[in-house]
């Protein structure tokens, strides 16, 4: 397969606007959380008015007792120089309120506090506001999604927060929409529809405001979408610029000169499955380079052969671009993975910081990306630094410095050896949850997941594309991936590890682990304090020292956590935000929510305060889950038909092979199992429609429902009988 592309154009060459000169205070450092000076800009800020601007997000440090958007900073480092709450005392920690959140999905905002008022979205695009100090609930929007977007949700109906600027609250909603919210009131003051409402794209990730502008992304590289990154003006919703990230079809007239020159390494009518690649997470504007950074995602299908059949490094796929902010014209690019076939997705959180490497400092571009190695980059060329390993893994074994690309292991690349063994998995050795960097420290905190699965293209002459439908030509369980799993040396298959890391990227070296007794990624936040704060999923919120790793505290949040945190100061006191709750809950635990199944909540905490959780379980809450399947009564034929169908239809939101993670529903535990007649009123009818499993009548062939239910009660029988030989 041609996998070269013209080196001018592959080794990202750049050429980008002067660097502008900002003259930036330095940071300060707080000694105790009473010196914050928190009080003058609250008193001339009025509650609630959500006044934010340029000037004062630039000058976020000389009132760090505000959390003014997602990452604190334009730089996204998520550090606060507060340190009221130090290793000294932090055991003092205590719960000072909590709110209930009224949905049993996944909790993934980060808290953003200005003001006096604390804001957070939660699952189905819903946003709340209430007063910081006193857990007093302001307001609460609703922007009632249709439940059918959640069939079209890749990972969920999460949402990742709101961002704030000049009194207004600005919502991406999982149906394609951005919302301005009045900050006082949360009532609309304009929405746009950003995309396609004929097409499954959704929105999970936070605009991000830059020059009057709200910039937002958007997902659905599995289905039939093209990405693209829009910038809408603050005030008024009008659209300002549009950055397609993959070409469309020869001569649409949205393929700009960049995407012209792409194009060559592209191949066969990809622009019919509409080539992926959306910029479904990290947007960062860096205010010393006026530059705006986005990663994309996977190209459309994952499988190569299918996407593009004589290969290409299909551009924009899986990387990083650089656009003006104002124009939104490139500027530099770097692309990750080459022809990517893995689902790495680049879209994993950016950070800007200023870094002394070998002897000089410099002014950098980072990120942990699914695929392992550590990016470092000159912020204003997009030329690389440095490129190394922060996880274990297969499917490369270095990035070469001088062209940017990847030394890839030859026998990983399914399309040619038709299957393969890749590590990390498509969920990667970092996702979504944002990471942490301390500028005391020098190092940056790193949710690290260890783990492996099995490709497999389907066969490019049967595949067609379906409408709302995972189309990644791909299969995830097989006879030749277990026989690959076998093989002597090979990862363990459902082996997954989690960890939080500290790295250090000027020297490119891992300094510490902090290992979690359960697996499952969750964001972190550092401070002045030398603390770092993060969740885990065994249901704990924990505090380590930033320089050893030592956890120096804990506290029960009795939810599974995924979220990151954020601080703030009220009235001279320290205070700690999380949002928790993911799909089910920690081993052992009750539901004691009356809202959520899975104990979804917002949790505040500050020292010496001793509010706590509920104790007594919800009467009638669900027990635990119990592997009770039915007898196989299906045949082979349908057994055998059951797992493409879900392979294809199913796997995205209840995992490969029947088997889910943590953060999904395992349809081996269903007790629509028992009886052929309720599982088809839930898959056929749309009985939980409600909950957003929506009806797939439209969408499968005759007898396919059953054939996937045959196929489920058969992957649950064979758990069962591992559960048995293992007492």
């Amino acid at each position: 397969m041609n996998r070269t592309e013209s080196s001018t154009w592959t080794r990202r060459l750049v050429t980008t606007a002067a660097v502008l000169s900002l003259a930036m205070g330095p940071a300060l450092a707080q000694t105790t959380a009473s010196k914050a000076p928190a009080s003058k800009p609250a008193a001339s800020h009025p509650k609630g008015a959500a006044a934010v601007d340029s000037a004062r997000l630039l000058a976020a440090d000389s009132e760090p007792g505000t959390w003014m958007a997602t990452g604190r900073t334009y730089s996204e480092q998520r550090y606060s120089p507060l340190t009221g709450i130090n290793k000294a005392n932090v055991g003092k920690l205590g719960l000072a309120w909590y709110a209930d959140v009224d949905t049993e999905r996944g909790q993934e905002s980060t808290p953003v506090v200005v003001d006096g008022v604390l804001y957070f979205t939660t699952a189905w695009s819903k946003v709340f506001a209430y007063d910081a100090k006193t857990g007093q609930k302001l307001w609460a929007y609703d922007p009632k999604v249709d439940p059918s977007n959640g069939a079209v949700a890749c990972c969920d109906v999460v949402n990742r927060g709101v961002a704030a600027w000049k009194g207004k609250i600005y919502l991406g909603a999982l149906d394609g929409r951005l919302i301005a919210l009045d900050a006082k009131t949360g009532k609309v003051d304009w929405s746009v529809q950003t995309t396609d409402p004929k097409q499954p794209y959704t929105i999970t990730q936070v605009p991000r405001i830059v020059k009057g502008m709200v910039i937002v992304g958007n997902a659905g590289a599995e289905y039939t979408c093209r990405g693209y990154v829009s910038a809408y003006d603050a005030a008024s919703g009008k659209l300002k610029w549009r950055f397609y990230t993959v070409p469309g079809k020869p001569g649409d007239p949205t393929n700009t000169p960049e995407l012209k020159k792409a194009l060559a390494g592209w191949d066969g009518d990809f622009w019919k499955y509409g080539g992926g690649a959306t910029a479904w997470d990290t947007i960062l504007y860096d205010p010393k380079t006026d530059l705006v950074y986005f990663g994309t995602g996977n190209g459309l299908s994952w499988s190569q052969e299918v996407r593009s059949p004589k290969g290409g490094d299909n551009l924009f796929v899986s990387s990083i671009i650089a656009v003006h902010a104002s124009t939104g014209k490139y500027a530099w690019h770097f692309q990750e993975v080459p022809g990517d076939e893995w689902d790495y997705d680049v879209t994993n959180p950016l950070m800007t910081a200023d870094i002394k490497i070998k002897g000089q400092v410099r002014h950098v571009l980072m990120q942990a990306p699914k695929t392992g190695f550590f990016y470092v980059w000159d912020a204003a060329t997009g030329k690389l630094i440095s490129a190394d390993k922060f996880a274990p893994l297969n499917w490369a074994s270095k990035i070469d410095l001088a062209t940017g690309r990847p030394v890839e292991n030859p026998e990983v690349r399914y399309t040619d050896t038709k299957a393969a063994i890749v590590q990390p998995a498509p969920l990667g050795a970092h996702n979504w949850h944002p990471m942490a960097y301390s500028p005391k420290t020098g190092l940056v905190y790193i949710p690290v997941t260890e783990s492996s699965t099995g490709f497999q293209s389907a066969d490019p002459k049967t595949f067609a594309v379906k409408d709302r439908v995972y189309n990644t030509a791909t299969v995830s369980f097989s006879d030749k991936i277990t026989e690959l799993y076998g093989k002597p040396g090979a990862p363990q298959r459902g082996n997954i590890r989690s960890y939080l890391e500290a790295y250090d990227p000027a020297t490119q070296k891992i300094v510490w682990k902090a290992p979690d007794k359960d697996y499952g990624a969750h964001g972190a936040m550092t401070t002045a304090s030398n603390l770092v704060f993060s969740g885990d999923w065994s249901g704990h919120f924990n505090a380590f020292d930033a320089r050893t790793g030592e956890k120096v505290w804990s506290a029960p949040t009795q939810a599974d956590v995924v979220a990151a945190p954020s601080t703030y100061v009220i009235d001279g006191e320290q205070y700690v935000a999380l949002l928790v709750g993911a799909r089910g809950l920690p081993p052992g635990q009750a539901r004691t929510s009356p809202s959520s199944a899975n104990n979804s909540r917002l949790l505040v905490f500050k020292l010496n305060a001793s509010e706590t959780l509920p104790q007594t379980p919800i009467a009638g809450a669900l027990p635990g889950k119990v592997l009770d399947p039915p007898l196989l009564t299906g045949t082979n034929e349908q057994v055998i038909d059951g797992e493409g169908a879900y392979g294809r239809y199913c796997s995205g939101c209840h995992g490969a092979g029947g088997v889910a993670d943590k953060s999904i529903p395992d349809l081996r535990y269903s007790p629509a199992l028992r009886n052929l007649r309720n599982w088809n009123a839930i898959v056929i009818d749309g009985e939980r429609a409600s909950k957003g499993m929506v009806s797939f009548k439209t969408v499968l062939a005759e007898g396919q429902a059953e054939a996937i239910y045959h196929y489920i009660v058969s992957q649950a029988n064979k758990a069962k009988a591992a559960q048995n030989a293992a007492k």
